[in-house]
């Protein structure tokens, strides 16, 4: 078994807020990634609250590039089934 087989598992979740708060951060601090962002990703569309009236949450993982950082969605993958995420640390991209 590897030793990324964790990485899988999401590490907390966040408010859509907040999420679109990081990938904004990651985009500030990391020159051309949003224009890669943009070139291969879908956006993520309107969230609205769920049936039971909970606010909409996403997931993070934890970046296995730089372990201080957070894996953030900023998409969904337009050649992969799966969403887009981007590190808050180290500006990496991941398809989850």
């Amino acid at each position: 078994m590897s030793s990324n087989v964790s990485q899988n598992y999401p590490y907390s979740s966040e408010s859509n807020e907040d999420r679109a708060a990081a990938v904004e951060a990651a985009f500030e601090a990391n020159d051309g990634l949003e224009a890669k962002v943009a070139a291969e990703t879908s956006p993520l569309g309107d969230s609205t609250p769920g049936s039971n009236g909970a606010p909409v949450k996403w997931w993070t993982w934890v970046c296995p590039r730089c372990i201080e950082g957070r894996l953030h969605v900023a998409g969904f993958s337009r050649d992969r089934h799966g969403l887009y995420t981007v590190c808050d640390g180290c500006g990496s991209t991941f398809a989850r």
